[in-house]
């Protein structure tokens, strides 16, 4: 297990390049749409790129009808096709997908075009963001466990500008934070950089943060006995509450209010306890 903490240790230092990373969600995304008549074409069509789109959106999507499934599955990177269709291995049957499982579908079956996908069509940005602090805030609970952080909480002050400069283990949490919000301004299309963000990672990720206070206030209050999975709780809970700032930073122009700071927290920390468990477990065994 720690041999695979080392090892996600180096991919998250590879992952803090912002060059990379823009031209990763950059990537020309190609997507073919098999219908039987106009009339569906264009509602598969408008489902991917509404009115009001960006023109990346609708340069992305193209009519793969008559094209069989194995030159489908060459020449787009995945196909919407209507009912009754023949699928390719890389289709999706279409159908109304209020709830947006057909986009989790999508992004949890073709991952490394996670950045790319949310950056080209809002249908799969809600989901991608999910994916995005999910993952970072377990990885940043799996550390703490692994490594029984004496504290977990990083400050403000502790953000380093250079990549160079992560040296210790809180640090390690900031830096995941820092490639999490990279990766969180490529997929809604904003500036990707140290410079860039600076304000938005000063303003948003600390500035209007309590949760030092709140969070030796819950852990002293939660009987789990033995430290490591309150540690892990609060960085699964920590990093996942920036992320929700700066994702509705991304979204909006304004982070969130301390009320919805605090009750994010509430939330994150009791789902962090399960996370932390399960991870325990994992050790364990």
């Amino acid at each position: 297990m720690q041999l695979n903490v080392l090892k996600d240790i180096r991919k998250i230092y590879a992952g803090l390049n912002p060059e990379a990373i823009r031209l990763e969600a950059a990537r020309d995304i190609q997507v073919g749409l098999m219908a039987s008549d106009s009339e569906t074409y264009r509602r598969m069509e408008t489902f991917l790129a509404p009115a009001g789109s960006d023109i990346q959106a609708l340069r992305a999507v193209s009519s793969a009808a008559g094209t069989n499934p194995s030159e489908a599955s060459q020449r787009y990177d995945f196909v919407l096709c209507e009912e009754g269709i023949p699928v390719p291995r890389n289709g999706y049957v279409f159908e109304s997908d209020e709830t947006g499982s057909l986009a989790r579908l999508i992004l949890d079956e073709n991952p490394t075009l996670e950045l790319a996908l949310a950056r080209t069509f809002p249908l799969f940005r809600d989901a991608a963001a999910s994916r995005i602090l999910y993952r970072v805030a377990r990885e940043n609970a799996l550390f703490a466990l692994v490594t029984a952080l004496p504290n977990v909480v990083p400050s403000l002050f502790d953000i380093p500008w250079a990549v160079g400069e992560f040296a210790t283990d809180t640090a390690f949490l900031t830096m995941n934070q820092i490639r999490m919000a990279l990766h969180l301004a490529a997929i809604h299309g904003r500036p990707v950089g140290f410079a860039e963000q600076k304000i938005e990672l000063g303003t948003i990720v600390a500035g209007a943060f309590g949760w030092r206070a709140l969070a030796r206030e819950l852990v002293g209050k939660i009987p789990l006995g033995g430290g490591l999975i309150p540690k892990a709780a609060v960085a699964f809970a920590g990093t996942y509450v920036v992320g929700l700032g700066l994702d509705k930073f991304n979204r909006t122009g304004s982070g969130m209010s301390r009320r919805e700071n605090k009750e994010a927290w509430a939330t994150a920390f009791e789902h962090g306890k399960k996370v932390a468990g399960d991870l325990t477990a994992e050790v364990r065994s």
